[in-house]
């Protein structure tokens, strides 16, 4: 039926199809049974492949996924009266200064050195420690109520992205130790708003949980952390802070999933197997979530040729995610709708992936922006913001390459009419994008955001660890940077220059779906446009580069976290 269905929607299958219907319309029964069987054979052969691919290829199969099972507790007691394995002690460039007896001027740092006899302020000279962001030192400490004393470097500032940093070297530092239990101080806590304690306690939260997790789905052997429960002192205690730290433990469970998601390979992780993922999450928070999944044969039905188009070469089928976030009770004040790029993995086409740098060998993380909606889904399903209804949508199939694929030359419709003439397979992820960015729009929605692992001009463009964000109003752009300050995730504005829609029209189409190389990401983010209604705000994020961590071989989840954020910004 997919394979039907694929062949209808390919540009090129005209004359194919004319035939179909000329044998069709004879009045041979013969021939018309001859037509139908093939057709069931074909439907059977690729169905059986399919579900023999994803149980025996490689042989894989994943282990079951770990959260980390870790206790917050937020205490209103002096550092140095607690008791357990490691004391983190975050501290400032600033916090490190000394008076003219090479005393500690700051009351935290100054009381624990008092406690260990000068023992504190000798090291951190002797170590060359200054607090610069990164640095860390670590005494062991017999006799005293901690065995282990560390100090950590928030350099300059005590933003989001410093905190992030500081609860992943305690979890770096409890792994080393197989410590069971920690605390967290900052050494210049006083100064900061109630606001700013509540935010630095959920980003440290969540630095920890994340640096303590360990993806060890794929190894036959893994060393788990050993850490039960963490004290967060001097950020207030009550529950609001209790409130902030089980929203950390919410969010994280979103991330992993994200990370996980974009970690698994191509065959284990199948369009299908995105799509049951999907199911199960909207199975597991039933009261909220409702799951609409649907095949190639009714997307072809909502005249989804752009996507359609895609899919068309691969064996596995795609499957197209729609899952509709409802708050339990009350008014639903706002509708808003994030949309992943869902490429289970990316050959590139008939423009197939070659050469150095061409990344093939990691194409598996082509559906991050996918992997992102699934895992802000699972976050607000636990969470459950009021006043918002939220739609996650994902065409999630696979760019291969076959005889049933599109080709260069090739011209897709979709499903709002505009015509795509393909000049290069390998910018497939805003063709599959721009049939989801129809259907969201179809949801009555007020405000989308997109995500996809879209260009390299925007890897080149903003390095390793921003993605770039393109919209053209401004009210969308505050309120999405607003929701990333809290996070400490790193976003950047760019142009939608209008005048560089001249090289993406097309001679006999209403447009292609490359424009060169120069201004690249602003080429795919004006093409994605060209699919969004007017009266909707729009905002679209190319995250190609900040998914994945190259050095560390791993999946970073980004973007859950901002769009939990962003979603509880609309919500009442």
């Amino acid at each position: 039926m997919a394979a039907a269905v694929l062949t209808l929607v390919s540009s090129s299958s005209s004359v194919f199809l004319s035939r179909a219907l000329l044998l069709r319309q004879s009045t041979s029964p013969f021939l018309r049974f001859t037509i139908d069987r093939q057709r069931s054979l074909s439907r059977g052969v690729r169905m059986a492949q399919t579900l023999t691919t994803r149980a025996t290829l490689g042989l894989t199969k994943p282990a079951p996924a770990e959260f980390p099972q870790i206790a917050f507790t937020a205490k209103d007691i002096d550092a140095s009266e607690w008791r357990g394995d490691i004391l983190a002690v975050a501290v400032s460039e600033k916090d490190m200064s000394k008076d003219e007896n090479s005393k500690f001027e700051n009351p935290v740092l100054k009381k624990l050195d008092s406690q260990l006899n000068g023992l504190l302020a000798e090291a951190s000279a002797e170590e060359d420690f200054t607090g610069k962001a990164g640095q860390s030192t670590i005494l062991r400490l017999p006799g005293l109520g901690f065995k282990r004393l560390g100090l950590i470097g928030l350099g300059q500032c005590t933003a989001s992205t410093a905190y992030k940093g500081l609860g992943e070297a305690v979890a770096a530092t409890v792994k080393t130790a197989q410590a069971t239990s920690a605390a967290i101080v900052l050494a210049s806590s006083e100064g900061l708003s109630s606001d700013s304690k509540l935010n630095a306690a959920y980003v440290v939260a969540s630095g920890t949980i994340l640096g303590v997790h360990e993806d060890s789905r794929f190894k036959s052997e893994s060393k788990k952390s050993s850490l039960k429960s963490v004290d967060i002192l001097g950020l207030g205690v009550g529950p609001e802070i209790e409130k902030k730290l089980n929203y950390a433990n919410d969010v994280c469970s979103g991330v992993i999933l994200g990370k996980e998601l974009t970690n698994a390979p191509a065959n284990v992780l199948t369009p299908g197997v995105l799509a049951e993922e999907a199911s199960k999450i909207a199975l597991e928070y039933g009261d909220v979530l409702k799951a609409t999944i649907l095949n190639a044969e009714q997307c072809a039905e909502l005249k989804m040729g752009s996507y359609l188009g895609v899919a068309a070469a691969s064996a596995n089928p795609p499957h197209f995610i729609h899952l509709c976030y409802k708050p339990p009770n009350g008014e639903v004040k706002a509708k808003i709708a994030i949309v992943g790029k869902g490429l289970t993995f990316d050959s590139g086409g008939y423009n197939i992936k070659t050469g150095a740098g061409c990344m093939i060998e990691i194409m598996k993380f082509d559906m991050g922006g996918a992997a992102a909606v699934l895992g802000a889904v699972k976050a607000i399903g636990q969470i459950k913001p009021s006043g918002v209804e939220v739609h996650f949508i994902v065409a999630a199939c696979e760019n291969m390459i076959s005889g049933t694929g599109m080709r260069p030359g090739d011209i897709l419709t979709a499903s709002n009419g505009k015509t795509i003439e393909v000049n290069n397979t390998d910018a497939e992820g805003r063709l599959t994008l721009a049939d989801a960015l129809v259907y969201a729009c179809n949801q009555g929605v007020e405000k989308i955001i997109d995500l996809a692992t879209l260009t390299g001009a925007c890897m080149i463009a903003l390095g390793p660890s921003i993605a770039g964000a393109f919209t053209p109003s401004d009210d969308l752009a505050k309120e999405f940077f607003s929701a990333s300050e809290a996070t400490g995730e790193k976003f950047w504005r760019m142009p939608l220059e209008e005048s560089y829609w001249e090289s993406m029209k097309s001679g006999i189409a209403d447009m292609v779906n490359t424009g060169g190389r120069a201004g690249g990401a602003i080429t795919a983010a004006l093409f994605l446009k060209q699919f969004v209604d007017e009266k909707v705000q729009w905002m679209h994020i190319d995250m190609a580069a900040p998914v994945y961590n190259e050095k560390k071989r791993l999946a970073t989840g980004f973007g859950v976290s901002t769009l939990v954020e962003w979603v509880q910004k609309n919500s009442s």
